[in-house]
């Protein structure tokens, strides 16, 4: 999975794989994967002005998640 780097204060770096609808963030302190993610919510975030934000509003205790 490619990872982008994003400009934010939390995230780090963002990954999608659309066919597995797994979302990966790289926070300032560890790697997170979250399950069953649709593309439109990946591609919003990457569009959020803040992802910090967006990412406690829209993805944050909605999808079920592991940290690798």
């Amino acid at each position: 999975m490619n990872m982008v780097s994003v400009t934010s204060s939390k995230l780090v770096n963002v990954g999608f794989d659309p066919s597995a609808m797994i979302l990966r963030i790289e926070f300032k302190d560890g790697v997170y994967e979250y399950f069953g993610v649709p593309e439109r919510i990946y591609n919003e975030l990457m569009e959020a002005d803040s992802k910090g934000i967006y990412f406690k509003r829209y993805i944050k205790d909605r999808y079920r998640f592991v940290r690798v």
